[in-house]
């Protein structure tokens, strides 16, 4: 993300590009460094795509480092470090400190270091005062600095603030030359470029941000857990991560709750640095008189409030109709009935004692309680993913995505810097006392001889310089002593102070001199930061499958009944005769199917695509039914065409009126949403699809039906099989206007075929034994013409021996092929 450092841009001068005798030059190339932003002496100008390249890439980079992300050393972004720091040279971090308005706060952070809108500094303050946020808030807030809930923070002119206990971590190392300070944005003040973090912050209470290119959801953890993980790669940097995951097993979120993900997943979110985390609310179950009970949710996931789960139950128990509908859908219906068949009611007990309370009273007390608590966790945010996305600026300055390992590793590198730094700063405060406690050291043994110089010297200070071997920082310290300091009980003190000094001297030296030594110190204050700020962990840790709503459907026989205008219903048991129930005034009956409720129903709409519906999901042929828009989101303009049930791997002709089609199994028309999905392909406007057929067992013929009245019978195996849909292969030969009426698979025995023949009568014909063998050929054939004088429209399977003739068949039409 770094901006290149030797990027070269074409500066274009217009005035050459006017002078014919200077088209072929080659145009001047300046570094980027050397180059003028806009425009340029002598009329250079920067071509607007260069400009703007450079312009989008500095912004970038602004908001990236400036703004969005955390940096690794202390964890905090700049608008937080910046609070922090001015809250600390306010004086607000001292453990007598008194709150003072947040407006005097947001005021002076503008003012002397972040010159940007107040309501972006206050927003910054508040969610560090925000304990629902901050694992370990950095701002004692007092007053209304919002809820869990949603509702914001006061204005800033009522609220007060001032330093926790636990930031002076970040702060308490700020002046013992630990970090650089640059100059503010005007050079009026210094800031600190990083926060003397002694615990890794970044951890600790995560982030979240959303960069330009890149975004960063860090979540937060437990101090002991991530201290001893600390302690661990100090002993052996060669620990791994598993060893790691051992003491830091997980994030511990502000809200409690219980992490179900499995340890692999967590593992390869740490790894990676990239993941996803399944979390659920802590429940118990409050026993009640005469064996009621009822459900108590104690603790939510992360960005989960009571009250958005009260209006997430409102939403499925009282649901309003989504845009363009107009009625609830089936799937809204259903929703709603299978909630309030469990839940009576549901409140919301929190308060300041009980933080978190929510209380779910089933209907009755025979409710099955693991289905209850199931239903609430898979319909509503009390179980819900939170992202892991582990970016941040690191100590090279340059934003990355890094593993749990990379970050442990580099902030350890960052403390252990820090503590060098600092080591190295007290060494030089010290060696600084030793040089003027020496100075004193030498007066005190001739103070008659350096009374008597400042006495009478016009230039004490030269006077004594020339006399003594001191300094000119020795005797500026002399000539300042008072006289009280003269008395012998202060010169035992100094030979007590320098001795001491020395010792001091000596042990900061020995402790520069040695890595181990340093990292053995950083270990130790990590153990007495931990030891005083650490508290037990929040967030259960304990894998679990994730909540599904799953409605067990009794597998019985049921009869699907489809209306002409697209109502559907169903009715338990086979046998019925779907043509005598009632229907809507102007609506008839159009076609049924004897399956089964575990059954799906597949249909298939006139632009090629192909919608599936659960058998059981059908309303009760109590009434007239529901239509077929509300269990589908179908296209606009388009219409269902056809219908079918089967088993999965069953076989399905699909076919076009062009007289192409093939086979698919009855499985591969699934579709997993509402919105279904593309499997035949139209080419043209004006081909219509067919409506789909079903290969029963002993069907191994396929029989086409041309609009001309031409059969074509030939074997099933010779169409092509495509599971994943199409257009399919030539099923007959047509001629230039003809189209394909059906295409029906059928038995060896033969097939009927139906008509219409003078004054609207139904006809029929039979094709079986000699005439099944006349129409026989081979896939994309003309076939032949039936030997009829009516018009075919269908073809039905042949009636069974044992059934009654059909009413409008003739007597000269079935006597020699029917039976």
């Amino acid at each position: 993300m770094d901006a290149p450092s030797t990027q070269e841009v074409n500066i274009v001068d217009e005035s050459a590009e006017n002078d014919s005798s200077e088209t072929e030059s080659e145009p001047e190339v300046i570094p980027l460094e050397a180059r003028p932003v806009l425009s340029g002496d002598d009329g250079e100008q920067l071509t607007l795509a260069h400009f703007a390249s450079h312009a989008y890439l500095e912004y970038a980079m602004s908001v990236v480092k400036g703004r969005a992300l955390p940096a690794i050393g202390d964890g905090q972004k700049p608008v937080q470090r910046r609070i922090l720091f001015d809250m600390h040279e306010m004086g607000l971090g001292r453990p007598e400190a008194k709150t003072v308005k947040s407006a005097r706060v947001v005021g002076d952070v503008l003012g002397k270091y972040h010159p940007h809108g107040d309501t972006a500094a206050y927003e910054a303050m508040v969610r560090m005062a925000q304990d629902f946020n901050m694992r370990y808030p950095l701002v004692l807030g007092q007053g209304n600095f919002g809820s869990r809930d949603g509702d914001g923070a006061a204005a800033m002119r009522y609220t007060e603030a001032r330093l926790t206990k636990i930031s002076r971590l970040l702060l308490d190392e700020i002046d013992e030359g630990t970090v650089d300070f640059v100059p503010n944005y005007d050079g009026a003040f210094k800031e600190p470029q990083m926060l003397p973090a002694r615990l890794p912050f970044v951890l600790l209470n995560g982030s979240s941000g959303i960069a330009v290119g890149m975004a960063t959801e860090i979540p937060s953890h437990n101090i002991k857990e991530v201290a001893a993980a600390c302690l661990m790669l100090l002993d052996n940097p060669q620990a791994t991560l598993d060893e790691v995951l051992s003491v830091l097993p997980a994030p511990d979120f502000p809200m409690g709750g219980q992490l179900i993900s499995k340890k692999e997943d967590i593992r390869e979110a740490y790894r990676s640095g990239r993941g996803t985390l399944k979390v659920r609310a802590r429940y118990t179950f409050e026993e009640m008189q005469r064996g009621h009970w009822r459900l108590i949710m104690t603790e939510l996931p992360p960005n989960t409030s009571a009250q958005r789960v009260l209006n997430e139950v409102g939403e499925i128990t009282n649901p309003k109709i989504r845009p363009g509908k107009k009625a609830l859908t089936s799937e809204q219906q259903q929703a709603k009935a299978a909630m309030l068949a469990l839940l009576d009611t549901v409140r919301d007990e929190s308060d300041k004692e009980t933080p978190t309370r929510l209380v779910f009273e089933p209907k009755t007390k025979n409710v099955d309680r693991q289905e209850f608590v199931n239903a609430l966790l898979a319909q509503t945010s009390l179980e819900c993913n939170v992202s892991m996305n582990l970016v941040m600026v690191g100590s090279d300055g340059k934003p990355r995505q890094k593993s749990l390992m990379d970050i442990l590793n580099e902030w350890l590198s960052f403390r252990v810097q820090t503590v060098r730094r600092r080591t190295q700063f007290r060494l030089e405060k010290t060696l600084e006392r030793i040089h003027i406690m020496e100075g004193r050291h030498l007066v005190y043994l001739n103070l008659d001889e350096v009374i008597a110089i400042i006495r009478e010297a016009d230039d004490p200070k030269e006077a004594l310089m020339a006399r003594f071997p001191l300094s000119e920082i020795q005797a500026e310290d002399i000539l300042e002593i008072r006289l009280r300091q003269l008395a012998r009980l202060v010169g035992i003190k100094i030979e007590a102070e320098l001795a001491e000094l020395n010792k001091t001297k000596s042990s900061l030296e020995r402790l520069l001199g040695s890595e181990k030594l340093l990292r053995n110190l950083v270990a130790k204050e990590i153990s007495q930061d931990a030891a005083e700020f650490g508290d037990e962990r929040r967030t259960l840790v304990e894998e679990a499958s994730r909540a599904e709503m799953t409605q067990t459907v009794v597998d019985e026989p049921v009869t699907v009944v489809i209306s002409q205008k697209g109502y559907v219903r169903s009715r338990t048991g086979h046998g019925h005769d779907a043509t005598v129930m009632t229907y809507k005034m102007g609506d008839s009956f159009a076609v049924a199917f004897e399956c089964r409720t575990t059954d799906q129903m597949v249909a298939v709409a006139d632009n090629g695509r192909v919608y599936t519906i659960a058998v059981s999901d059908f309303p009760s042929a109590r009434g007239d039914g529901l239509p077929i828009n509300s269990f589908i989101d179908l296209e606009k303009g388009s219409a269902i065409v056809g219908y079918c049930v089967a088993k999965p791997e069953q076989r399905v002709v699909m076919a076009t009126s062009e007289g192409m089609g093939f086979i698919c199994q009855f499985k591969d028309l699934f579709a997993r949403v509402k919105a279904g999905k593309n499997f035949i392909k139209v080419p043209e406007k004006g081909v219509r699809i067919l409506v789909p057929q079903v290969v029963a067992e002993d069907q191994t013929l396929l029989a086409c039906l041309s609009e001309e009245g031409r059969l074509l019978i030939y074997d099933l195996n010779e169409v092509r099989t495509l599971p994943g849909g199409g257009k399919g292969v030539a099923l007959m030969d047509l001629n230039l206007t003809e189209s394909l009426v059906v295409a029906k698979p059928i038995a060896s025995e033969g097939v009927l075929v139906t008509g219409i023949g003078r004054g609207g009568k139904v006809r029929y014909y039979a094709v079986k034994k000699a005439v099944l063998e006349y129409h026989l050929g081979h896939r994309a054939r003309k076939g032949k013409a039936l030997d009829i004088r009516w018009k075919a429209t269908d073809l039905q399977p042949l009636p069974k021996k044992d059934s009654a003739e059909p009413e409008a068949a003739s007597s000269e039409e079935l006597s020699d092929t029917l039976f």
